[in-house]
């Protein structure tokens, strides 16, 4: 991976730790990965950020090389809100008590979390292939049960998901990163390693479920509950998409990705990107490219 010089170091939130790798210096970026993906999704884009930012790689709990707290009935211990939660401690033991975050995938739902719960700490948030959580189960159909199958295979009632995610998590790699229109070469193999590792893992393949049960649960509550008390996302949003992927087509009623996400914030631009769902590793210069200019673009 291209990380290297980047510093690691493993931070106390509480109940867990989280992993994270840091690197350059000017405004602090908190990029955030997504399924079935770590820290190290970013090892292309992260250093063309840290030339002119500092930069945070953080794997989200029960995610790579984070802990795996117990969780609840409720799930709570693996929502966004408690994922967003843990990330303001981890940047503020950095130093960082403000600062840009873009999260792809699963990424992307705790930073717009982060943005929703923590205003006062993020400047920019950017959000990479994903519309709000609520908006997507509400939207979902026989497409989405087939194209985006972890959210309805892994959001089961354990144990069945964690056997299946545990049991095949070489097979379930494959499918993932080879079936969302980015080509399967984009992967190196020692970042193919980096995301096979935890899904083998029994405590995070179950930490993992636990986080898509919360998406499917709690997740969606605390959505709900902003939408009807008029709760939006004050700072600039970024939105970014996939030219070859379903947000490109599914969302057309609801005036694209962009017309999902002015529902939700009050300053919203993007566009969409020419790769499949995994663009910050298949077009690691136009994501970079665009983060760049969007941290460049605003104030704050």
């Amino acid at each position: 991976m291209s990380l290297a010089g980047f510093s690691s170091d493993l931070i106390d939130v509480g109940d867990t730790s989280i992993f994270v790798r840091c690197g350059g210096s000017g405004p602090p970026v908190l990029l955030l990965h997504g399924f079935p993906q770590t820290h190290a999704m970013w090892h292309a884009v992260a250093p063309i950020l840290a030339e002119r930012c500092a930069v945070v790689c953080a794997d989200l709990r029960g995610y790579g090389r984070s802990g795996c707290p117990p969780s609840s009935p409720d799930h709570a211990p693996y929502s966004k809100r408690t994922m967003a939660a843990d990330m303001v401690q981890v940047m503020a033991r950095l130093g960082h008590q403000r600062f840009t975050v873009a999260g792809h995938d699963r990424g992307g739902r705790v930073a717009y979390r982060l943005a929703l719960d923590h205003p006062h700490h993020v400047g920019r948030v950017a959000v990479l292939d994903i519309v709000p959580t609520e908006t997507a189960w509400q939207q979902a159909d026989s497409r989405f049960a087939l194209a985006f199958w972890p959210w309805s295979l892994l959001s089961q009632p354990e144990p069945l998901p964690e056997c299946v995610l545990a049991a095949a998590a070489g097979a379930i790699l494959d499918d993932a990163l080879g079936g969302w229109g980015t080509p399967a070469d984009v992967f190196p193999a020692a970042v193919r390693s980096e995301y096979a590792t935890p899904l083998a893992d029994p405590a995070h393949s179950h930490a993992i479920c636990e986080e898509y049960r919360a998406a499917a649960t709690i997740d969606r509550e605390h959505d709900r509950a902003d939408l009807a008390t008029g709760r939006r996302i004050g700072c600039p949003l970024l939105v970014l998409w996939s030219s070859r992927g379903p947000l490109e087509r599914w969302y057309a009623e609801l005036g694209g990705p962009l017309g999902v996400w002015q529902a939700w914030a009050e300053d919203v631009q993007g566009r969409s990107l020419d790769a499949g769902h995994f663009f910050p590793e298949e077009q690691p210069d136009e994501t970079a490219d665009a983060l760049l200019r969007f941290i460049g673009s605003v104030s704050g």
